[in-house]
């Protein structure tokens, strides 16, 4: 067998299980909206998308989501203002500041992190944060936006971390060889060359964490506190899509209205999520050029 055909026979493999990829992810797509579309038919898209009362089970139902929206939201937003200056200041100082002893204890930690089950830190949430948030600020429950918060950035870093030091490294050395050649410090150099130059890894880092953080489940489950209103402070519980699908779907009868509801509440999130991976995919692209004609 000829290294020709090898290569030819590796690249069918290889499309192979493209192909059967797709297939599966096509599938699960075709599935969610074949369970979710029908709820539809009882309820407009405007009075579900943008309704105030989530109550399945009350007589008439009320499937309004914006509650759930705005919960999975301010979560996420709060979240990533945490975990956004964690992860690019530790990315930085992992790949240009730190000795090489240090780079072999915090990298391994931070991929450790990001290795920890969702419901390991839901816990710590639930058993730690929360009743420290209770005592600290008198507050009736500790479950709410900023607890779910705190770990979902938690959750986040390692992600937001590990994109940003990959893009970091693959900064040209000689980029840096060239603002050190020209006087520049080792800061300046970090701060206006390597920087600029790793933007569209570490931007999409940034969104990459968001999606991450608006997708959990286990966690805005438990510490999130559960309440289907819209909040008025950080302080306040509320009901991320992923905990209201999760909670309630082991209870809705099979192909109800109910059912259907929360399956139409996973399309919602499926369109955020792929949101957030196109414009991610998009500022990739985007700062390239813009790096690449202006470096």
């Amino acid at each position: 067998m000829n290294r020709t055909l090898k290569e030819k026979i590796i690249k069918r493999i290889f499309f192979l299980f493209a192909i059967v990829s797709l297939f599966i992810l096509g599938l699960i797509v075709v599935f969610l909206f074949m369970e979710g579309l029908p709820i539809f038919r009882t309820v407009s898209v405007r009075d579900f998308l943008f309704g105030m009362y989530w109550y399945p089970t009350s007589e008439p139902p009320e499937f309004g989501i914006w509650p759930l929206i705005v919960g999975s939201l301010v979560v996420t937003f709060f979240a990533t203002l945490i975990a956004v200056p964690l992860g690019i200041l530790s990315a930085i100082y992992i790949s240009e500041i730190a000795p090489g002893v240090v780079k072999e204890v915090f990298k391994p930690v931070i991929e450790l992190l990001a290795g920890l089950p969702s419901v390991v830190l839901g816990f710590f949430g639930m058993a730690v944060i929360a009743p420290w948030l209770q005592e600290t600020f008198d507050l009736p429950t500790g479950l709410n936006i900023a607890n779910a918060s705190l770990v979902l950035a938690f959750m986040a870093v390692p992600t937001i971390s590990s994109i940003s030091e990959d893009a970091l490294y693959s900064v040209p050395r000689e980029f840096k060889e060239a603002s050190y050649a020209l006087g520049a410090t080792k800061f300046e150099t970090t701060v206006r060359v390597i920087v600029p130059a790793a933007l569209s890894g570490i931007s999409t880092a940034i969104i990459l964490g968001m999606a991450r953080a608006i997708g959990e489940t286990m966690v805005v489950l438990m510490v999130a506190g559960g309440a289907a209103m819209i909040p008025e402070s950080i302080f306040d519980s509320v009901r991320p899509m992923p905990a209201s699908i999760a909670a309630e779907m082991g209870e809705a009868p099979f192909r109800s209205d109910h059912y259907h509801a929360l399956f139409a509440t996973g399309i919602v999130l499926f369109f955020l999520t792929l949101g957030f991976n196109l414009v991610a995919d998009y500022v990739s692209n985007k700062f390239k050029e813009v790096g690449s004609g202006t470096l």
